[in-house]
């Protein structure tokens, strides 16, 4: 739970802070409660139906591919307080072990069903959080609130079945140690696809997207990275060995690719200067990349992480919206399309290659079998390699496909504009939610007594809107 503590922490208060103040300031409010609600809305869903889709019994099947499992609740005393129970993996839980028969029985140990429940719903939670970067400033609020039950009901369960609830990729071998594949390339593609299908923020807006805090920018910056370590080194369910080099791991990727953007930016940007943002965006690609390896790589495939995951998407960042299709047509406003989607795929194919046999993970159950990775460089095979890419593929065209299809019901069955109308685009805030962050007293006092002047003398100008 401590762990979970920290991973919700990443979402409230970290990217609502970030993400609140990475925004033009008449959209700071809208930013900051879409993220709180998104919260809520995941958790509904989550305890609801869609824990036991991604964790639970196979429900649906083509053979021996498993695909999703039986949405059930779990809100009965026997869910929350009774032992932790993901059907296809119990013998690697804490608790069990497996008997010579292959019935699974407790040893003793406890896990509540209630911590491994919440533990995955917080990261069930970041993931649509993560993509409200890509469509800020211009989203429909009331068709986001539809959007997100369906997404995490047909997209994202079914991602966690297949590679963590010991569906058709876990069977065959694929690693995704915390989410490269089911949270941040799910949620740079269906950013991405989300941003092309709402279409592009007003012009004006695109051409004058200035942050309006960065000192709240690195508040939220300083709890997301800190929060990554119970994000990653929560995963093993224990305290152990694999939890602490998962822990370090994190932190030596994310610093490399932290410096690599850093200097990158200072010897080829067009300014050649030390940017916060760009310091920033190398920092998530850091975490992210590491994210899929970390329990799986020793220190230096974790450098190699940081400093690859960084590098390409620099590289990416600079050059694909302005050459290359559809890059160059579609406004991701945070560009989680490359922060998130690009580099948890470089993370999740370089585990094919950087995997160490060595860096062994120890389930916690007694009867559990231990564990690792063993990538090209190691194995001297692709194999892993090979699984790796495939795995990517399904999200990618999976939740393409999922993401679409969801906006195209909310707008053509259910009747909703996917985004606000341009009078609300203009105002912001005030527009939408009737408050603002930062409320113009001043400016409003001053135009109030230039009016009254105006009002005395006939001579005097009409006062004019002082607009952001």
């Amino acid at each position: 739970m401590t762990a979970a503590t920290l991973v919700g922490l990443m979402s409230i208060p970290a990217l609502a802070v970030l993400y609140g103040g990475l925004v033009q300031k008449k959209w700071a409010m809208n930013t900051t409660l879409m993220v709180f609600v998104t919260f809520c809305l995941v958790l509904i869903t989550w305890v609801l139906w869609a824990y036991k889709m991604g964790f639970g019994t196979t429900l649906v099947h083509f053979g021996s591919v498993n695909v999703l499992g039986d949405p059930r609740s779990i809100l009965g005393a026997n869910a929350l307080t009774g032992q932790a129970d993901i059907p296809n993996v119990d013998a690697a839980m804490p608790g069990y072990a497996a008997t010579k028969a292959g019935q699974i029985l407790n040893t003793g140990f406890k896990l509540p069903g209630a911590s491994v429940e919440y533990f995955q719903f917080v990261f069930a939670a970041i993931t649509p959080i993560l993509f409200i970067g890509s469509v800020l400033g211009r989203v429909s609020f009331k068709a986001w609130m539809i959007f997100v039950p369906l997404w995490i009901t047909f997209a994202y369960a079914v991602n966690a079945f297949l590679l963590w609830g010991g569906g058709y990729w876990a069977a065959k071998g694929a690693l995704d140690f915390s989410g490269g594949y089911v949270i941040h390339l799910a949620a740079g593609v269906s950013g991405f696809v989300s941003a092309a299908i709402i279409g592009p923020r007003l012009k004006r807006d695109r051409e004058k997207a200035v942050p309006n805090n960065l000192l709240f920018v690195a508040l939220g910056a300083g709890i997301l990275w800190l929060g990554w370590n119970g994000f990653n080194g929560g995963d093993p369910y224990f305290a152990g060995s694999n939890a602490a080099a998962a822990i370090v791991n994190t932190n030596l990727a994310t610093a490399v690719a932290m410096m690599t953007w850093i200097i990158m930016d200072m010897g080829f940007s067009k300014d050649k200067k030390p940017t916060f943002l760009g310091g920033l965006n190398g920092m998530i690609c850091g975490l992210v990349g590491i994210t899929p390896a970390a329990g799986f790589v020793n220190g230096f495939g974790a450098i190699i992480i940081g400093l690859v995951a960084s590098a390409v998407v620099w590289v990416a960042w600079y050059t694909l919206p302005k050459y290359v299709w559809p890059f160059n047509k579609v406004d991701d406003a945070l560009g989680v399309i490359y922060t998130h989607g690009i580099a948890g795929l470089l993370g999740g194919l370089l585990v094919g290659v950087l995997a160490d046999p060595n860096i062994i993970e120890y389930p916690a159950a007694k009867g559990g079998t231990a564990f690792a990775g063993a990538g090209w460089l190691w194995g001297h095979h692709p194999h892993q390699l090979l699984v790796q890419f495939l795995a990517a593929l399904t999200i990618i065209v999976w939740d393409g496909l999922v993401t679409a299809a969801i906006w195209m019901i909310i707008k053509y069955v259910f009747r909703i504009k996917l985004r606000f109308d341009d009078a609300e685009l203009e105002v912001g805030d005030v527009a939408v939610h009737g408050e603002e962050a930062y409320p113009m007293e001043d400016v409003l006092t001053s135009k109030i007594s230039i009016t009254a002047a105006a009002e005395a003398s006939p001579t005097t100008e009409e006062p004019v809107r002082i607009d952001d």
